[in-house]
């Protein structure tokens, strides 16, 4: 006979998986209503699903493991971040599980529903594009959450990220001081808070000068083809131009793009890249990037959710903290 499961559970009690294990694994006098902890314990005891290991859980205080749920671990970025996150959690005591959801909202849902079955104390995640029916779930169920580098427009929720609209608007004005004849702005056609506020300082500065722009807007899967595509058909190696990558995948397709096509850098053409990544360093020309404070966002990011644990609030607290621009040899 299959053995009962928390998701027969919920099924049956007509809440989400969450739900369920916050009954399960944390002290009696949680969040959830006791009309709720009775129903879910009941169906628990119908289905037999091991009645002494529920008794147990209701007297554990923590599990002492925390969720971590990135975009894509692939890219730098999240693979550095994570490793610091990781630094941070041990200090405090905690336990990291990391899963990666490749940008799709589908898995993201899945991971939470994960974490949370396996008894974590609360998640930092980085929000996908249609990930706000998963996330508002758990705001309801008061489970500890923090978002880190992305957030939501219009869900209040704690976290850390870097100011975006302002770095844009200063590699603008940095890159019209050079008195090029044309910028070029690669990004991505989404609905990212985070990287619509990158094409929103760029244009925010462009607007107010007479130098030509286009702007080049990618999905998030086929980076590499799109981006090789579009500079192709956009860049006018006749005219002075400056190309800004607005973020470290996109930057590394058009730096295979100018190899390629054995484009030179800063001769024939000067870039700013966003974030640091280790294939710059391959590059012949050194990238000027900008560069986020991965530390300091990783340990403020585990210190917001060990609060959100220990003392749960319903106001979000956003921490922003100021990237920093390094200035290299690949703009002329």
């Amino acid at each position: 006979m299959k053995r009962a499961s928390i998701k027969d559970i919920a099924r049956i009690a007509g809440v989400s998986v969450a739900t369920v294990s916050y009954v399960l694994n944390r002290k009696e006098g949680s969040r959830i209503s006791e009309a709720t902890q009775k129903k879910i314990l009941e169906v628990a005891e119908n289905i037999n699903y091991t009645p002494n290991k529920i008794a147990k859980s209701l007297k554990m205080s923590k599990s002492k493991l925390i969720g971590l749920i990135v975009a894509d671990i692939s890219n730098d970025f999240y693979s550095n971040i994570a490793r610091s996150i990781e630094d941070e959690a041990m200090k405090l005591g905690y336990t990291l599980l990391i899963g990666s959801c490749d940008e799709n909202p589908e898995k993201f849902k899945k991971l939470t529903e994960l974490f949370s079955e396996q008894q974590v104390d609360g998640m930092i995640v980085a929000p996908v594009v249609d990930s706000d029916e998963a996330i508002i779930k758990l705001i309801k169920e008061e489970y500890p959450i923090v978002t880190i580098d992305r957030y939501l427009k219009n869900v209040n929720l704690p976290g850390v990220m870097i100011n975006n609209s302002e770095v844009s608007e200063n590699i603008c004005d940095y890159l019209l001081k050079k008195n090029f004849n044309e910028l070029i702005y690669v990004g991505y056609d989404t609905q990212l808070p985070h990287l619509l506020d990158r094409q929103y300082g760029f244009d925010k500065r462009i607007e107010k000068s007479d130098v030509p722009v286009k702007r080049i807007l990618t999905g998030i899967h086929n980076i590499t083809e799109e981006v090789h595509e579009k500079l192709k058909s956009n860049l006018d190696l006749s005219k002075k131009t400056a190309i800004y990558f607005s973020s470290n995948k996109l930057g590394i397709a058009g730096l295979r793009y100018l190899i390629d096509n054995n484009i030179k850098v800063p001769e024939n053409v000067s870039l700013v890249a966003f974030d640091e990544t280790e294939a710059y360093y391959l590059f012949p020309a050194e990238v000027s990037f900008v560069q986020q404070p991965l530390a300091e966002m990783a340990r403020e990011s585990v210190k917001l959710l060990d609060n959100q644990i220990n003392n749960y609030t319903p106001d979000g607290k956003r921490v922003t903290f100021q990237a920093k621009f390094m200035e290299r040899n690949s703009v002329e």
